[in-house]
C-alpha cells in the first residue's frame, strides 16, 4: 500500500529521483497548460551572466525568487517566469581577453573586432550547463527552455526602440565631462557601476608648496592624488575664509587660519585676509609643460571647505568635477597629463607609467626641489573597476549621457510606489541614490555590447537614432539581413540632407541598459506581444542580492521611468549577502568560499532551502556553514520523515487504506481536534504570510508545528496506533495523522 520505508532514507537520493520524474512527466509543462486561465502573476528573473560560475549566494536567490512564484501557481495564478542571460559587456569581454592571452583594447584591435565578438559569443555559455543543473537541483522552475538573451537582435532591437524614444523625448545628449573612467578597460563607467567597486585604501597625499609670485611666501595646498599635480592649472581658495600669512620653520606660508594647527605646533600668523583678496594672485607652477596663458593663478569658490587639507584646492581641469567647474568658469587652461591607459603623458618626468605608480615619483620629485611640505599617509574610500578591479580615474572624456537629472521627480515618485523588503530600501540605499542621482553615462568605449543607434554626419553634426533593423536597412539600402553587432552595424551609412555622410558612433552602451530592458525586450516590445506586454507589465514580484540595488533594481526603474513612467515592479525581496560561518565575505583568497554541490551532494537541496528560508529573513546577511544546514535539516525535515515513518509503519501493519474513511465521519479525540485545529490555523498563517511576502515566518511556523506534531500529539497518541484490529479511536489517530502530513506537506511545498 505504501511506499517501504528505509530507515536511513538518503534524501539526496530522493531529490534527485523526484527532478527526474519532473523531467520525464514534462511538470512544469503540465503547470503552464494548467494555470494558462488563471489571473497573471508576472516575476521578473535577473539574468545573470552564464560565463561566471553559480555560487552558493546564487542558491539563496534562486531558492527566494522560487518560492512565491510557486506559491501563486499552488493558488491558481499563472505565473509568468521566463529565465534570461545577461551575455553583454566587461565580464565577457575580459573572459576572451584572458583566453587570449591578450592585454588591453590595443590586442583586441590587432586580432580584429569580427572574429573577437564571435569568440565572446561562445564564451557566453562556458557554465551555462553548471547553472541549468544547478537551477534544477534545487528545484528552480523558470522557463529555459525559452530564455530571453541579451545579444539576440529582436532584444537589441527593442532597446534601439528605446533608446530612439529616449532621444525623441530630448534626453540623449553627448558631453564632454568628467567621467568615472577605467584605464585597464579604457572606457568611461556609469554612477550606479561606481557604486559596486569601492575599497577603503591607504594612501600618501601631497601638501605641496606653491610659491607666489612677487613674494617670498608658499601657499599649501593639500591633494590626495599626487598624480594630477603635473596638470595643476590653479589653486582655489573659499572667498570667504579667513586665510593667513604665518611664519613657521623659517619660511613663511599661506593656508586657511583654521586649519593651520592640524599641521603646525609652532607658527606665528603675520597677516589675515580673506579669500576673495587672493583672487588673481599668480604662482610659479609646480610643472610647466606648455605655454599657459593667464594660468597658475588663485580663483575662489565657495565648494573649498575647512572639513580637510588647508582649505586650498589644487585645480587640474582634467580630473576633478569641480575642478573642471571652477576652471572652465575662470578660464584656466586643460591640462591632461595622462592618456588613455593611465599613464603619465606630455612631457612630464614620469611619462609611461601608471598614475597611481607615479605618486610616490611625484612626491620623492617634489621632495628634491624643495617644494614638499609633507606627504601625510590617508585612508580613504577609493572606486575600482567593479569587473577587473583597476583604479578608476575621474577623467575628462567625451560621453553620450541620459539626462536622469531631468526624471528625478519621477524616478523618486515610482520608487516611493514600490513595497521594498525591507522598507528602509525605500527611503534609505535607493531613496538617496536618487536624491543624488546624476547623468547616466551610457557609451562605453568597448566591443561586445549592444551597439549605440547613433548615427553623425561627419560634415554638419547632424545626429540621427535609429529605432529597428527595418529602419536600419532602408537607410543603408540593405538588403537581406544584418547582424546588429558591432563591426557589422559600423559598416552602415547613408546619406545626409547636407550632402555628408552618416556614420555611426562608436561606442556600444552600458550592459546594465540591457538588464534594465528586460520587461520589454524579452518580448521584442514595441514590435511583438504589444498585448501581453501590457497584460504582465509591471512586474508583480523580483528578487536579487543587495547590491543590485544600485545595479538592476536602479536600471530597471531608470528604463521604466524613461519610457512608461511608472515602477517595473510592484514587490522586491533585498537580500543579504551568504558569509562564512563567522560572517566574513566568502571569497577565493580568503579560502571561505563554499561549493554549491558539497552541500547539495551531501545534506540535499531541501535541506540548503529550508536553512535559508528558516536561519534569518531573507535581507539579513546569513551564515552558511555545513552545520547550520544540517541542525535545519535534522528539526524540520528529519522530524517530518520520522513522523511520515511512524505513519506508514503501522498503517502497513493494520492494512490501513484512508480513501476508504472520511475523517469529518470520524470519532475525533480531544487531541485529533487539538492537533487538527492547530493545522487549520497553520495553513491560514502561511497563507496570509506568503500573500503578503513573509518567508521566515511561514517557513519557521512550519517547523514549530511539525516539532508539536511529532513531541505531542504522536508522543501522546502512540498507542492508539498498536491495536490489534481496526476501531473508531483507531480510524480517528490514523485518518488525523494522514491529513495532518498530507496538508503539512501542501502548505510546505513552495
Amino acid at each position: 500500500m505504501y511506499e517501504k520505508i528505509d530507515p536511513s532514507m538518503n534524501f539526496v537520493d530522493r531529490e534527485k529521483e523526484i527532478v527526474k520524474f519532473w523531467k520525464d512527466v514534462a511538470v512544469t509543462d503540465k503547470i503552464e497548460e494548467q494555470t494558462k486561465d488563471g489571473k497573471e502573476f508576472t516575476f521578473y528573473d535577473g539574468p545573470p551572466t552564464a560565463n561566471g560560475k553559480p555560487h552558493i549566494g546564487h542558491i539563496l536567490t534562486r531558492v527566494i525568487k522560487d518560492i512565491i512564484p510557486r506559491y501563486k501557481t499552488m493558488k491558481g495564478y499563472h505565473a509568468t517566469r521566463k529565465a534570461g542571460w545577461d551575455t553583454h559587456g566587461l565580464p565577457v569581454e575580459l573572459e576572451v581577453e584572458k583566453l587570449l592571452g591578450m592585454d588591453g583594447k590595443q590586442d583586441i584591435e590587432k586580432y580584429g573586432i569580427e572574429p573577437f565578438i564571435k569568440k565572446c559569443k561562445e564564451s557566453v555559455w562556458k557554465y551555462k550547463s553548471e547553472w541549468e543543473k544547478m537551477s534544477d537541483r534545487v528545484g528552480y522552475w523558470a522557463d529555459m527552455k525559452h530564455p530571453y538573451v541579451t545579444y539576440e537582435d529582436n532584444y537589441i532591437e527593442s532597446e534601439w526602440w528605446a533608446l530612439k524614444t529616449i532621444y525623441d523625448k530630448g534626453l540623449l545628449y553627448k558631453g564632454h565631462k568628467i567621467v568615472p573612467y577605467c584605464p585597464r578597460c579604457g572606457t568611461a563607467l556609469s554612477s550606479h557601476e561606481v557604486a559596486q567597486g569601492y575599497k577603503d585604501v591607504t594612501e600618501k597625499s601631497a601638501v605641496a608648496k606653491f610659491k607666489i609670485v612677487g613674494e617670498d611666501a608658499y601657499i599649501l595646498a593639500w591633494t590626495t592624488t599626487p598624480w594630477t599635480l603635473p596638470s595643476n592649472a590653479g589653486l582655489c581658495f573659499n572667498p570667504d575664509f579667513e586665510y593667513a600669512y604665518f611664519t613657521a620653520k623659517g619660511e613663511t606660508f599661506v593656508m586657511a587660519k583654521d586649519r593651520i594647527k592640524e599641521y603646525f605646533e609652532d607658527y606665528e600668523i603675520v597677516r589675515t585676509v580673506k579669500g576673495k583678496d587672493f583672487e588673481g594672485k599668480h604662482y610659479a607652477p609646480l610643472y610647466r609643460f606648455d605655454s599657459a596663458e593667464d594660468g597658475y593663478r588663485v580663483v575662489t569658490d565657495d565648494y573649498v571647505t575647512m572639513d580637510e587639507g588647508t582649505g586650498v584646492v589644487h585645480i587640474a581641469l582634467a580630473f576633478g568635477e569641480d575642478d573642471n567647474r571652477v576652471g572652465k568658469q575662470n578660464g584656466l587652461p586643460f591640462f591632461q597629463k595622462v592618456d588613455d591607459r593611465g599613464r603619465m603623458c606630455g612631457g612630464t618626468p614620469f611619462d609611461g607609467v601608471f598614475v597611481k605608480d607615479a605618486d610616490k615619483m611625484v612626491l620623492s620629485d617634489l621632495k628634491e626641489r624643495g617644494l614638499l611640505f609633507s606627504a601625510p599617509t590617508f585612508t580613504h574610500s577609493y572606486p575600482f573597476c567593479w569587473r577587473c578591479d583597476t583604479p578608476l580615474l575621474y577623467y575628462a572624456r567625451s560621453t553620450w549621457f541620459i539626462k536622469m537629472t531631468a526624471v528625478k521627480d519621477d524616478l523618486i515618485r515610482n520608487n516611493d510606489s514600490i513595497n521594498w523588503m525591507p522598507a528602509s530600501i525605500k527611503s534609505g540605499r535607493m531613496g538617496n541614490f536618487l536624491e543624488n542621482v546624476i547623468d547616466w553615462g551610457l557609451s562605453r568605449e568597448r566591443y561586445w555590447g549592444t551597439p549605440l543607434p547613433v548615427w553623425v554626419c561627419e560634415k554638419c553634426g547632424k545626429i540621427h537614432v535609429i529605432g529597428s533593423k527595418a529602419e536600419l536597412k532602408e537607410k543603408g539600402n540593405i538588403s537581406g539581413d544584418i547582424e546588429l553587432h558591432k563591426p557589422y552595424v559600423d559598416a552602415v551609412t547613408f546619406p545626409c540632407e547636407c550632402g555628408g555622410t552618416m556614420k555611426r558612433t562608436s561606442e556600444v552602451i552600458d550592459c546594465w541598459f540591457d538588464s534594465g530592458s528586460m520587461p520589454f525586450a524579452q518580448l521584442h516590445y514595441p514590435f511583438e506581444n504589444k498585448e501581453k506586454f501590457e497584460n504582465t507589465f509591471p512586474a508583480e514580484f523580483i528578487s536579487e542580492a543587495i547590491d543590485q540595488t544600485r545595479g538592476w533594481f536602479y536600471t530597471l526603474l531608470a528604463v521604466s521611468t524613461l519610457l512608461f513612467n511608472k515602477a517595473p515592479f510592484k514587490n522586491c525581496i533585498v537580500l543579504g549577502h551568504v558569509n562564512d560561518k563567522n560572517g566574513i565575505k566568502m571569497s577565493k583568497h580568503k579560502g571561505n568560499v563554499v561549493d554549491p554541490w558539497s552541500v547539495l551532494d551531501v545534506q540535499g537541496a531541501d535541506a540548503v532551502r529550508w536553512y535559508f528560508y528558516t536561519a534569518s529573513n531573507p535581507w539579513l546577511p546569513s551564515r552558511f556553514y555545513s552545520e547550520a544546514v544540517s541542525e535545519a535539516q535534522r528539526k524540520y525535515l528529519g522530524t517530518l520523515w520520522n513522523t511520515y515513518s511512524f505513519y506508514v509503519l503501522y498503517a502497513d501493519i493494520d492494512g490501513f487504506d484512508p480513501s476508504k474513511y472520511d475523517l469529518k465521519k470520524c470519532k475525533l479525540s480531544l487531541m485529533d481536534k487539538w492537533v487538527l485545529s492547530k493545522l487549520n490555523t497553520l495553513v491560514k498563517y502561511v497563507d496570509d504570510s506568503l500573500a503578503q511576502y513573509k518567508i521566515t515566518e511561514s517557513a519557521r511556523a512550519i517547523g514549530d508545528f511539525t516539532d508539536k506534531l511529532s513531541n505531542w500529539y504522536v508522543r501522546r497518541s502512540r498507542d492508539r496506533y498498536w491495536g490489534s484490529c481496526i476501531g473508531d479511536d483507531n480510524v480517528a489517530a490514523f485518518m488525523t495523522l494522514f491529513t495532518v502530513l498530507e496538508t503539512i506537506i501542501r502548505v510546505s511545498a513552495p
